[in-house]
């Protein structure tokens, strides 16, 4: 299968790039990894592996698009709106639904600190304040 950088990614494509960010080891490495080429470099070889030929860029700007739509759709979804829907939502959402979210919060001096806090995606789960 032949794929260039123009060119759109397919059903199966996708589904072999879901199942590498899947691994335990790779979702871990992909938290809270800001320069993150080797994570996408190794993901490439993986594909690869796989019968998919997609260099790092592309896997890496897949990975964004991907996780960016997931989260438009899922704040859709705790907003009220159900319409909004996406093809991988559920095997992005097993993959994603407990990655720890990064917070900001402010500390006595004035300055912000990062944080790490775990989502909890639980409808029936009340939250306490």
């Amino acid at each position: 299968m032949e794929s260039g950088a123009g060119k759109h990614w397919t059903e199966e494509e996708v589904k072999a790039l879901l199942s590498v960010w899947s691994e335990k080891n790779i979702r871990k490495q992909l938290h809270g990894t800001l320069r993150n080429k080797g994570i996408f470099i190794y993901i490439a070889k993986r594909l690869q592996e796989l019968g998919v030929c997609r260099d790092w860029k592309q896997c890496r700007a897949k990975y964004k698009n991907l996780k960016y739509e997931y989260r438009t759709v899922k704040y859709a979804h705790n907003s009220g709106d159900v319409t909004k829907t996406m093809k991988f939502f559920h095997d992005l959402d097993a993959i994603l639904r407990y990655e720890p979210v990064t917070q900001l919060t402010a500390e006595e001096n004035g300055r912000c600190s990062a944080t790490e806090t775990q989502l909890n995606t639980s409808p029936t789960t009340e939250s306490v304040q």
